[in-house]
């Protein structure tokens, strides 16, 4: 299967302005990559890319006084298989765990572990360990909270989204993830292209996609607590504690986004 994946992102600066851009696809998926997301501008502007903390690619630039256009479009090769259940998958004790994932079982900033510790013993202490108790967090964040774009905010945590019950794909990931964690699982919020491929077509525009990874038996799996269901070519951009470690765009100065369009098609 092929995958068109792109965006074109209009912004308006009163003054140059440097950015940074989370919006490469991951280098996991560089094999994949038949046509590769190059990043445009438009007017074109010096462009370099580093790699983050967490290994994602990042871009810099100044944004010139006035209107900038950034665009990417790629096509992706895909299996076209729907996401692994593994079961049996286990869970490590905290003391078996990698040294790199024991970042992702500390509060962050949208994740609030100390606030929520108490909620998620008492309801997931009795789950079987590993993947049944993933499963049966995202059962419960999905049942919990209300799905609507009208729920968005940038500054709604984990715990604000369980008191809310209600909010968009990057809160039902921050609260399954405060809840792993605090179940002492590694959790990692995750960023990227999630287009509807063998589900009935949303009537709402494209946008990007946020769900997360779990630790478990020595690899780190997708979890969706949003749809709760595995899905068909989902392409990661970027990982990290939250959605704060993954912004698509970071603007060092006042800015307004314009115009806003993602795309994730099958190519017939």
């Amino acid at each position: 299967m092929q995958i068109r994946a792109g965006y074109e992102l209009i912004y308006q600066f009163p003054k140059a302005t440097p950015m940074i851009l989370a919006l490469n696809i991951h280098h996991s998926r560089a094999a994949d990559l038949l046509r590769p997301d190059r990043l445009q501008t438009d007017p074109p502007v010096a462009v370099t890319a580093y790699r983050d903390k967490f290994g994602n690619w990042c871009s810099r630039l100044v944004a010139p006084s006035g209107r900038i256009r950034l665009s990417a479009d790629a096509i992706v090769q895909d299996s076209g298989v729907p996401e692994p259940i593994v079961p049996s998958a286990h869970q490590h004790e905290v003391q078996d765990l990698p040294e790199q994932t024991l970042v992702f079982l500390l509060g962050s900033r949208y994740c609030e572990t100390d606030c929520l510790a108490d909620i998620a013993w008492n309801l997931f202490a009795s789950t079987a360990l590993g993947w049944p108790r993933v499963q049966a967090i995202c059962d419960f964040v999905h049942n919990h909270l209300v799905f609507g774009y009208q729920f968005a905010r940038s500054t709604k945590s984990a715990l604000q989204a369980y008191n809310d019950r209600n909010g968009v794909c990057r809160d039902f990931a921050h609260l399954a993830i405060t809840f792993c964690r605090c179940m002492n699982i590694p959790a990692r919020y995750c960023t990227g292209y999630l287009g509807d491929i063998g589900v009935p077509q949303m009537d709402a525009p494209m946008d990007f996609s946020g769900w997360f990874e779990a630790y478990l038996d020595g690899a780190w799996y997708a979890f969706d607590a949003r749809h709760n269901q595995p899905r068909i070519g989902r392409i990661l951009i970027a990982h990290g504690r939250d959605a704060a470690d993954v912004a698509i765009s970071t603007a060092f100065g006042p800015g307004t986004l314009e115009s806003f369009r993602v795309w994730t098609d099958q190519v017939a």
